[in-house]
């Protein structure tokens, strides 16, 4: 009888040959597994790689913490005691009030700056004072939001100073009515670098402000934007020393959520983070993931049947064989191990090709021309990613469906016995 060591090399020479065997079965086989891999690898790239360019733009173009204004809104009941007192306990409206209380401002700015100013976590913070402004050149007018803010500081909460194409952000801080536009803004506009704008609410006269420098982010709507100082918006706007946000940036923004929920408990303000202001993107993620993985198991699950139809049909055509080999001594671990092998060998085999082709997709895609802006990188190229995770997920997820694959054909041809075998070719 062979010693153990080589009846491990006959049975791994003998899975092989089983599966040189039947060449054209296996290639399919193969191929199946190679495309599912393949596939998971280049999707994931581009989605990871599209949702990684979106979430720096969330962290680094916008504030890790928001702290806003209040929102209250009227209910049936809330002029109750204001108009009657409480005189009346049954009172009825034949409209009942309706509609968003007047709590537009930030009501104790100041405690919020010293909060945070001695917050370890904080790396810095902005107040601001958005209004919703007509602004005019000639006969052109663009109506649009005005954003007063402390130029040094919201360079250091956001990154809209590296968007700059003409000018510098930082001449706001000159004073001086000084208006920073986004490109968009600019073009409906038709206004020129240091030319005049007119800038007017609807209930006041319209104030002149010179145009200091203009910013492209790529994003049509965050370009139709203007920035200004905090104290000049607050002219404008006719309320003086009055913010309705504070824009904070943390030194780590994942911690942006606790910290949120933290200090919301600190003040009637409204404070939110980046991720939970932007709660419908991420579950737009959760659902990329889902159909991410359901398409590529899809392949998967063909694949392993086909693996499935090959070792069954294996077992079947090689059951003399396998009767000979049971003869000679080798028992039933050794007999699932000889055709659970070829599962694995098949599923090693269309990883590593599929992972190898999806890897040289990826790099071809990141080469495609795609537009700039917010779907592109430096020239606007596709972006793509290549996280160790993807290729870790794709290669558990091709010996997965292949291991599934060959334990039903594997056991049965480990319970075979030479017996079994004689009688049913006697049948």
């Amino acid at each position: 009888m062979d010693s153990p060591e080589k009846r491990k090399d006959a049975v791994i020479f003998l899975a092989v040959r089983y599966l040189f065997a039947r060449p054209r079965q296996t290639l399919l086989t193969l191929l199946g597994i190679f495309f599912g891999s393949a596939a998971f690898v280049a999707i994931s790239g581009f989605m990871l790689g599209f949702r990684g360019y979106l979430i720096d733009q969330l962290i680094n173009n916008n504030a890790h913490v928001l702290i806003q204004a209040r929102e209250e809104f009227l209910t049936e009941h809330s002029l109750d005691a204001p108009f009657y007192g409480s005189a009346y306990r049954h009172i009825f409206w034949a409209a009942p009030p309706s509609g968003r209380k007047d709590s537009d401002i930030v009501e104790n700015p100041q405690s919020w700056y010293l909060r945070l100013k001695n917050d370890p976590r904080v790396a810095a913070y902005s107040p601001q004072l958005t209004a919703s402004v007509i602004f005019a050149k000639g006969t052109a007018a663009s109506a649009s939001r005005l954003i007063g803010c402390d130029p040094l500081q919201q360079q250091k909460v956001t990154t809209i100073g590296e968007y700059v194409v003409e000018g510098k952000f930082a001449d706001l801080a000159v004073g001086g009515n000084r208006l920073v536009i986004g490109e968009e803004l600019k073009k409906k506009l038709g206004v020129e670098l240091s030319q005049t704008v007119s800038v007017s609410l609807a209930h006041r006269a319209a104030t002149p402000f010179k145009v200091a420098a203009v910013f492209r982010t790529g994003n049509r709507m965050t370009d139709s934007l203007a920035y200004g100082a905090i104290s000049d918006v607050q002219n404008v706007n006719g309320t003086p020393n009055q913010v309705n946000e504070i824009a904070v940036r943390l030194h780590d923004h994942a911690q942006a959520a606790a910290l949120a929920t933290t200090w919301a408990g600190w003040g009637p303000e409204k404070v939110e983070s980046w991720d939970q202001i932007n709660a419908n993107i991420f579950e737009i993620f959760r659902i990329q993931d889902a159909v991410r993985f359901l398409s590529v198991g899809a392949v998967l699950i063909v694949a392993a049947f086909g693996i499935y139809n090959v070792l069954n049909m294996t077992v079947m055509h090689k059951r003399q064989d396998i009767a000979i080999l049971r003869s000679m001594g080798y028992n039933t671990g050794e007999m699932i191990w000889l055709f659970f092998s070829q599962g694995l060998i098949l599923g090693v085999s269309g990883a590593i090709l599929g992972l190898a082709f999806g890897y040289g997709v990826c790099l071809y895609l990141q080469t495609i021309p795609f537009g700039g802006g917010s779907l592109g990188s430096g020239p606007g190229h596709m972006l793509v990613s290549f996280q160790p995770g993807i290729y870790v997920q794709a290669a558990l997820l091709a010996l997965l469906s292949a291991s599934i694959a060959s334990i039903l054909p594997a056991r049965a041809a480990g319970k075979l016995t030479p017996i079994e075998i004689i009688r049913a070719g006697a049948e």
